[in-house]
């Protein structure tokens, strides 16, 4: 009996250890291990001597009474032309033009010293010095640079072969994935933070191709042009803004948004963008649905530039471009990036909706004229009181709206339920007096806006069409 007890617990044994083994256990469930949060302390070693910290010597040129003022880049914060703005109006205008210095990050992607970095952290520097990790410092010469996505590409001479930042694939980032930054932030030197993402596609005001990479990641003054890093150890995007009004939230502009750009930048030192001629708007609920479309989507012709491709393709006012090179379009701010990636002269194959039906036309893509480029990049948030974005009207705008002079301000977007929504401004308004004041340019357009606190009424005359009309906005915040 004994040793048929002994038989029994011993046969007992062997199937609980076999089970266990194989993940089946018995009575209470087995609790699957916690994943830690990831260590980052050798994807840093590897990755920071390819960082670099960049410093510029610029000119503050002497500004009179009445010019212009302008504003610090892409949200990052007090900058020299700052101090120069604060200096006219508590001392009056400068004396005379004084040099400054501003501090920035960047990252080598090739070996014989190629960096990358934001055009906002060299634009207008006389002298550019690059540090890096090992304390070693080069003067950088300016190889090419883009205003519109904001970057730039520099070379330092080494006799040796420099650390570099593998490129990755931005368009396989997943939001609440894992990223790392590395820049220079207020001047400290190298400096790591980490975060997820936190969502893709930003539109924050920036330019008119914005498509940026939102993360939590501690992005501060100074980290401007320094890479965001995937837990692969691959450049994903570069860390360009910040909000002012948030804390925690910082932008980096899609790497594989760059890629396409590099080699225009490095042979040609700019770059040349592919031309539609038309002006788009968003496809809202109730113009879908007043354009008897079944989704909303696309982009809508609110009008063809004369002469332009769009207008010798065939593309009229009212229709939407749903489809371009094969590609869907499902969001207005879609097709300026796709076409300005589009190489000139290339006839695109284009899928309209015109009254009900799908239509295909095809366009031969032409050069974005620099005057337009000019146009594009004054398109800014004057103020997040009225929830519009505005233009200063151009002479290529003032042709196009039958004006007799390039004066005033056009409102290029309205946020749904902001205070100028509400009050019935519209994409494409042309402001033409605030309190009874005339609006002829910029300046005017936020001196106005910004004399008036929360409660408070706005006047405004606006021009649309062939009538003028006055709308009344009260301030919100």
């Amino acid at each position: 009996m004994n040793i048929k007890k002994n038989l029994f617990f011993l046969f007992t044994a062997i199937i609980i250890i076999t089970f266990t083994s194989s993940g089946i256990s018995f009575g209470a469930a087995k609790a699957k291990p916690q994943e830690g949060l990831p260590s980052l302390v050798e994807l840093v070693k590897k990755e920071n001597p390819a960082v670099v910290n960049i410093s510029t010597t610029q000119v503050i040129k002497h500004r009179k009474k009445g010019e212009p003022k302008e504003r610090s880049p892409h949200g990052q914060g007090p900058s020299d032309k700052d101090f120069r703005e604060f200096w006219d109006d508590f001392f009056g205008e400068l004396p005379k033009d004084f040099k400054t210095q501003s501090l920035g990050s960047g990252f080598i992607i090739r070996k014989d010293g190629l960096i990358l970095t934001n055009n906002h952290v060299i634009e207008d520097a006389e002298e550019i010095m690059i540090k890096l990790n090992d304390e070693r410092e080069f003067k950088a010469k300016v190889i090419g640079k883009d205003k519109k996505i904001d970057i730039a590409l520099l070379k330092i001479e080494d006799k040796g072969e420099l650390p570099i930042a593998e490129l990755g694939d931005s368009d396989k980032l997943e939001i609440g994935e894992w990223v790392l930054a590395i820049g220079n932030p207020f001047g400290l030197g190298h400096t790591v933070t980490a975060g997820i993402v936190s969502a893709k596609g930003r539109v924050i005001g920036a330019g008119p191709y914005d498509d940026f990479i939102q993360t939590d990641a501690s992005i501060n003054p100074g980290n401007s042009g320094g890479p965001l890093f995937n837990m692969k150890g691959e450049a994903v995007g570069i860390n360009t803004a910040i909000t002012a009004s948030g804390q925690g939230i910082g932008f980096a502009i899609p790497i594989n948004t760059v890629k396409n750009l590099l080699t225009q930048l490095e042979k040609e030192g700019k770059v040349t963008r592919g031309w539609l001629g038309v002006m788009i708007q968003e496809v809202t609920k109730d113009l879908a649905k007043s354009l008897g479309l079944k989704k909303e989507e696309g982009a809508l012709v609110g009008d063809v530039i004369s002469g332009g491709p769009a207008e010798k393709g065939g593309i009229i006012r009212g229709d939407v471009i749903i489809e371009f090179e094969g590609k869907k379009i499902k969001k207005m701010k879609e097709l300026p990036a796709i076409v300005a990636n589009t190489a000139v002269g290339k006839e695109s194959k284009v899928k309209v909706i015109r009254e009900g039906a799908e239509k295909v036309l095809t366009v031969k893509i032409g050069k974005l004229p620099e005057e337009k480029e000019a146009a594009a990049d004054t398109v800014k948030e004057a103020t997040n009181k009225l929830g519009m974005r505005i233009q200063e009207i151009t002479p290529e705008l003032a042709k196009q709206f039958g004006l007799e002079k390039a004066e005033g301000v056009i409102v290029a977007e309205v946020e749904r339920s902001s205070p100028g929504f509400e009050a019935g401004l519209r994409r494409g308004d042309i402001i033409l007096e605030i309190d009874r004041l005339p609006i002829k340019k910029m300046d005017d357009y936020e001196k106005q806006i910004n004399k008036k606190k929360k409660g408070e009424t706005l006047l405004f005359l606006v021009k649309r069409g062939d009538s003028t009309t006055f709308f009344t906005i009260k301030v919100e915040e």
